[in-house]
Order: C-alpha cells, then structure tokens, then sequence
C-alpha cells in the first residue's frame, strides 16, 4: 500500500484501537471522494474486517481497508488534526484538486 501515516495519526489511529478493541481488532477506514479535501472517511474501530476489506499492517497498526479506499488511499499522507475548526484525520492527496481552482 503505498500511502504515509504521520505520527501524529499513528497515535491516534493506536489509541482509538486501545480504547475500543481487543488484541485483534483493527482500525477501519473507509474513504470515499468528496470534499474541499479531496476525501472523506468513515472510519470505525471493529474486532474483525468486513467482508471485503483487506487487512493492512502498517506501522505497527492493523487497518481494515474496503477496495475503494485502498484505490483512493494510494500516494496519499493521512495525518491528524486537532484545531478548533476540525479534530480528526485529514487526507493529503497530492492529485486532489482543491476547491479554489473550480468554478461553479
């Protein structure tokens, strides 16, 4: 899988899995396009993946990834915020158009 997790979102994503699963559960990520960003995600802590999903280790982390997000997630940096504006995971997509360069 070719995307970057900062530190920032590996600690996140490892104490979301520590507050809400077991040894085997997995952090689950499924994105979709949208947004100013480029990207949106549900995401959801869960014991097992979903039919579908791969399971991806990753920095020592266990992701459950749907098809889709694996598409969308390649060449991508996931990174985690905490501002007064958004707390969460913010996707860094180097081929998503922002949202000043359209016009309506």
């Amino acid at each position: 899988m070719n995307f970057t997790m900062t530190r920032s979102a590996q600690r996140f994503i490892r104490m979301m899995i520590m507050a809400d699963g077991g040894p085997s559960a997995g952090f689950r990520m499924h994105v979709t396009p949208g947004g100013c960003s480029g990207l949106n995600a549900e995401i959801a802590v869960l014991p097992e993946p979903a039919p579908g999903d791969a399971v991806v280790e990753k920095d020592g982390l266990k992701l459950f990834l749907p098809a889709e997000s694996r598409m969308l997630l390649d060449g991508v940096t996931i990174d985690f915020t905490d501002t007064a504006a958004k707390t969460g995971l913010v996707f860094q997509d180097p081929n998503a158009a922002t949202c000043s360069s359209h016009t309506h």
